[in-house]
Formats: C-alpha cells, sequence, structure tokens
C-alpha cells in the first residue's frame, strides 16, 4: 500500500496558521497515551513530546523552532491521522522504530507567526550560547536519548527554485559538521535516508525536490548534532505553484515524513547509496512572488523598469489564518530573477500617489 494514496489532512487543522492552544487541546483529546510535558517557553506554555513506537532504531524529531514553519508540525499531525485507520502500515512502521517528536518547540513565536522566540532569539542558532529557554530541552534530550537519527524540520521561502524554473517544494540537508564539509559516516548515514526519500518524491512531484545548501553554521543545530554523531536531515518545505496557504506543500511534507522515517527504519544506519544524494539539484535564489516587468513611471524623463514584490506573511487577529502582504523588495533591474507571477506592464499606466515604488514598503500602486 502506498501512503500517498491514503494521505488525509487533520481537519482540526485546516489552516497554515497553528496556535498553540489548539495545538494542546488536540494533543491532550487524541494523542494523550503519547505525550508528555518536557519543559516551558519563555512565555510558560507546555512544550510537548510525543513518543511513539516499540521499534529499535530511536529518532528524535522536532518542528516549529521556528514559530513561522507551521507545516513541520502539520506533517506529524497528518501522518498520525492519515495511518489511524491502517492498522497494518501503522504497526509495521513503529514496530520498526521509536520515535520521539517535540512538537512546536517554539510555541512564543508560533503564536505570534514570528522565526524568532519571545524574547528574539533564533532557537536554530542558539546551539552554543543556549540562551533560550526552549532550545536546551531539545538539545538535553538529544544529548541522553541514544538516538540513530534526527529530523530537524523546516521550511523555506518561496524565493528559492530546484532549478531556476520549478519551485523548490521540498529541498533536504545531510548537514555539514565542520567548514571542510567533510563526508563522515554519520553525514552519510543522512545521506543515504535522503537519496532514497528523493526517488520517492521525484516520481511525485519531479524537478521540485532539491538539496538545501551545506554551508556550515557553527551555532545551528543541525550541524552540532551531526558533530555530536547524531545523523540529522533537515527539512525545508517551500513553495508549490499557486498555493501560498501551502496546502499542496503540507501533503508532501507529510509523504516525506512518512517516508523518511519507513527507510531510516531499513537502512538501520547503512551508507549504501548515499551517492545519489549528490544527484539532486541544489536549491537556487531565483524567484521572487510577482515581477512587473516593464513599468513606465509618471515621470518627467524617460523612466522603464521592473519592479518585484515579495508577499509579508503576518498573523493578524481578524484573519485565522494568514494574511499576505505585498512589499516591494527590488527596483530597477531584475533580470537576473524570475517572478512566480510575472506581469508585462508594456503599454500600460502605472498609478500612484509616488513618482517611484517605495522600496521595503507595502506595494500602493495599481498598473492600469
Amino acid at each position: 500500500m502506498s501512503f500517498e494514496s491514503f494521505y488525509r489532512a487533520c481537519p482540526s487543522f485546516p489552516n497554515r496558521f497553528i496556535s498553540p492552544e489548539s495545538l494542546e487541546k488536540y494533543l491532550q483529546e487524541n494523542l494523550s497515551e503519547w505525550i508528555s510535558v518536557v519543559g516551558q517557553s519563555y512565555e510558560g506554555r507546555n512544550l510537548y513530546k510525543l513518543s511513539i513506537g516499540t521499534g529499535k532504531t530511536r529518532v528524535l524529531a522536532w518542528s516549529q523552532m521556528h514559530g513561522n514553519e507551521s507545516n513541520s508540525t502539520h506533517a506529524l499531525l497528518d501522518m498520525l491521522y492519515s495511518l489511524e485507520p491502517l492498522s497494518t502500515l501503522f504497526q509495521d512502521l513503529f514496530s520498526k522504530i521509536t520515535m520521539d517528536f517535540l512538537v512546536m518547540l517554539n510555541p512564543d513565536g508560533s503564536l505570534l507567526w514570528t522565526r524568532r522566540n519571545a524574547l528574539g532569539i533564533d532557537l536554530n542558532r542558539d546551539y552554543l550560547f543556549c540562551s533560550s529557554l526552549e532550545f536546551p530541552i531539545l538539545r538535553q534530550i538529544a544529548e541522553s536519548g541514544d538516538y540513530d537519527y534526527g529530523l530537524n524540520l523546516h521550511e523555506q521561502r518561496t524565493l528559492f527554485s530546484s532549478d531556476g524554473v520549478n519551485p523548490a517544494t521540498l529541498s533536504f540537508l545531510a548537514p555539514a559538521m565542520n567548514v571542510d564539509k567533510d563526508l563522515t559516516p554519520t553525514r552519510k548515514k543522512a545521506m543515504a535516508v535522503i537519496a532514497e526519500l528523493a526517488k520517492v518524491l521525484q516520481g511525485l512531484i519531479p524537478n521540485q525536490v532539491a538539496r538545501y545548501s551545506d554551508t556550515f553554521y557553527p551555532s545551528s543545530t543541525g550541524d552540532n548534532f551531526m558533530k555530536m554523531g547524531l545523523p540529522t536531515i533537515l527539512f525545508e518545505g517551500g513553495h508549490f505553484q499557486g498555493d501560498y496557504l501551502r496546502k499542496e506543500t503540507r501533503k508532501y511534507y507529510t509523504i516525506a515524513l512518512y517516508y523518511a522515517l519507513q527507510f531510516i527504519a531499513e537502512l538501520k544506519g547503512s551508507t549504501e547509496g548515499y551517492e545519489a544524494y549528490f544527484d539532486l539539484p541544489e536549491n537556487k535564489e531565483s524567484h521572487y512572488d510577482i515581477i512587473y516587468r516593464n513599468v513606465k513611471l509618471n515621470t518627467d524623463f524617460d523612466c522603464v523598469l521592473d519592479v518585484a514584490v515579495q508577499y509579508k506573511e503576518e498573523k493578524l487577529e481578524q484573519n485565522p489564518d494568514i494574511s499576505f502582504v505585498p512589499i516591494v523588495v527590488e527596483v530597477g533591474d531584475c533580470g537576473a530573477r524570475k517572478g512566480w507571477v510575472e506581469i508585462d506592464c508594456t503599454g500600460r499606466r502605472y498609478k500612484s500617489a509616488r513618482l517611484y515604488p517605495k522600496l521595503d514598503e507595502p506595494m500602493d500602486f495599481e498598473i492600469l
């Protein structure tokens, strides 16, 4: 049975935004046998660990260490919801692995839809200082849990493509443990899982799977977990054309999580086939959300240029989901980039109270 044919989005979370309160309620009402409180956030919200499975291969995973990356949490909830009626698949997977999953590591940031926590700390760069309350909980669990693999679940912006044309809907990384990016046995274990996973995903979303940059960051989680000897796989959920609420990304993210666990169970630490990891194209920062081409401004001299717009995501009280504010991010020659939407303004009129689009401000012009 193929998991993708049985995928179901958990109906309790129809929106991209997940409030910490709704998550806590759902965990307590539906998954109480598997959850435990492992600490609190700076603002006093509970941090939950979900522990499931009886298998010998131990996996540690965590979601939303960046608060505005909710598909990482959706993937867990959707996977368990999809497997609920499929006892054979469920039992097969969790008889092979034991998984500890820290669900929504940054609930304060998640409530505000911000990357950082309530103190402005990036939890993914807090490995050395451990300045936050939240990250040391993950680090202590990782260091004391004797895990075989780690899954570091994130999302990336719409700027990225897999090949300069198609969106990087899913990107993966076996992080480097030093600036030389040595191919250690630990890295190869993670690469082998990604290589197998990519084969499945390329069949589902061809040309939309990529490899994230392996630049070494001395203070980041994945790099240091690799250095510690824990094979760590970074997930980055990205853009799917026309899908800013990321419902399609959510689906394929969930599928990727399921198959990653399956391949972890099957490989059992083997590095066989890791070389295929390098066949994945590396992410390219190649796109803006919208590019208005050949815009003729209302100046007293001939001024024709491109205007690039990127959506800023905000959580507004009146909207149960995320709102998107178009921000002007580039004015001039945008020929080096593409737009997921491109509008040719040749022969059309630029209308605005300003002569020029204002950089880093909300879009306040029309093209008539």
